[in-house]
């Protein structure tokens, strides 16, 4: 690839999705600056190390749990040792789990047009599903040459200070033994095989070349070098450069948090975790002080993998059990974040009112009767308010939010609307059809329970 301009100047199974190895890691750091540049975190953060990361197999730096490690020293020992445990606690320190970096990395490959690229973790060892192609990295390579100049020298050192301990480059042959060699990255699983990203500059051209499932370090390094000379034989000499641009900066996403203990949890949710948005509020409510004998809530989250018919059959099988207080809407297509509210000790269970009937394919038959939907936003009473829960990647997703805060949250939502609006950056999900005081007062119920939410005024 001519790094100038983007072009592919010679590609041979370049699309095949293969496993990345540490090439993975170009996207961790590629993420970790972009997290320091907007302020999520800074190189001079501590970092404490989780039992997890400390647990990652070699290479590695030996990190050790509880062990505090500043940004700065992981980020040279993910670039140059290619270490494992260091990989894994800039995820952690960034999204609060693996897993959340993860989701992070596969919006950003989306966004820089790696759309043949999924990650499952931040270090890049063999997992199923974490997949990528020579194109893909060779595409991400770029953007790290050229998104984030100030940092592209970590991948042309060939000894770091990593805080504990000096460590040495994994691609210092290549280095040492070709002019012009800068960068970028090696990877190597078993599954994988000799893997490298490499970049090289000479007179004012810079040539990217990627090979994935080299046999050995050394055939790997000649295939590399072999592309390399074959780069700067076809590239031009003079060429109008086309910087690739950074992608549009979306915040951090979703971080996730452990659940909280009550005494008495909902089924299945005792020590999982959930995502909550952190993603700017356009609008920011003015906190209500809370009445003196208001029940004070006790967060119960629950992360439920489903679709919206389990949903709804979740929904009906305890249809007919006591209802206390609605529960929190979701934040996320993903996951369900549910709020348990304490009822006050001189309120009596109710229950569920006779004709609300919600059933799915296969569940308990409803009465014969044929229910009346109705989708249209009132005139009438002033409801021309909406609050919006967040923008979704896709249509469905949207849709399985709407539905999964309408159930958690029916007492303020009761009679609104559900509308997906496809914008340039996503899909909205709007509730619609809400007077002000309505509308108000869904967003800080939402809110208080730090899930994303905004008013919608009349257009």
């Amino acid at each position: 690839m001519d790094a100038r301009t983007g072009e592919v100047m010679h590609s041979e199974n370049a699309e095949a999705r293969l496993h990345p190895a540490s090439l993975t890691k170009m996207m961790t750091l590629y993420i970790a600056f972009q997290a320091v540049e907007h302020g999520e975190i800074s190189m001079d953060t501590d970092v404490t190390i989780s039992r997890h990361a400390a647990s990652e197999p070699p290479s590695k730096l030996g990190l050790r749990p509880g062990q505090k490690i500043k940004l700065r020293y992981l980020i040279r020992a993910a670039a140059v040792k290619s270490a494992n445990d260091a990989a894994t606690a800039i995820g952690e320190a960034i999204s609060g789990s693996e897993a959340a970096f993860a989701r992070r990395m596969n919006r950003t490959a989306k966004q820089l047009g790696m759309m043949r690229t999924t990650f499952k973790n931040a270090h890049g060892l063999t997992e199923e599903g974490h997949l990528s192609t020579a194109h893909d990295m060779s595409i991400l390579g770029r953007h790290v040459i050229y998104d984030y100049p100030e940092y592209y020298n970590l991948f042309s050192r060939q000894t770091a200070d990593a805080g504990v301990t000096t460590v040495s480059h994994t691609n210092r042959r290549l280095l040492q033994s070709y002019a012009g060699a800068d960068g970028i990255k090696t990877g190597y699983t078993s599954a994988a095989g000799f893997n490298l990203t490499a970049s090289a500059e000479r007179g004012g051209e810079r040539i990217i070349a990627t090979v994935f499932g080299g046999r050995s370090t050394a055939s790997r390094n000649a295939q590399v070098a072999e592309l390399l000379d074959l780069g700067f034989k076809k590239a031009p000499s003079r060429v109008a450069f086309r910087a690739p641009g950074k992608p549009p900066y979306e915040g951090r996403g979703d971080v996730d948090v452990m659940v909280a203990q009550t005494s008495d949890p909902m089924p299945g949710t005792r020590g999982k975790s959930i995502r909550i948005a952190s993603s700017a509020v356009t609008q920011s409510l003015r906190p209500v002080a809370r009445a003196a004998n208001a029940p004070v809530p006790g967060l119960l989250v629950a992360e439920v993998r489903t679709d919206i018919e389990s949903i709804l059959e979740a929904v009906q099988n305890v249809s007919s059990a006591p209802v206390t207080a609605p529960t929190a809407p979701v934040a996320q297509p993903e996951a369900v974040q549910v709020a348990a509210v304490a009822p006050a000790a001189s309120i009596k269970p109710v229950r569920r009112p006779a004709e609300l009937v919600l059933a799915s394919a296969g569940a308990v038959q409803a009465p014969k009767v044929e229910a009346e939907v109705v989708e249209r936003i009132s005139t009438s009473g002033g409801r021309h308010w909406g609050v919006n829960v967040g923008r979704y990647p896709s249509k469905y997703a949207a849709e399985k939010v709407l539905l999964q805060t309408a159930l958690a949250e029916m007492s303020t939502l009761d009679g609104s609307l559900r509308k997906v609006v496809n914008r340039k950056g996503g899909f909205d999900a709007n509730f619609m059809g809400l007077s002000r005081e309505m509308a108000d007062l869904a967003c800080r119920r939402l809110q208080a329970r730090q899930v994303t939410c905004f008013m919608i005024g009349p257009s």
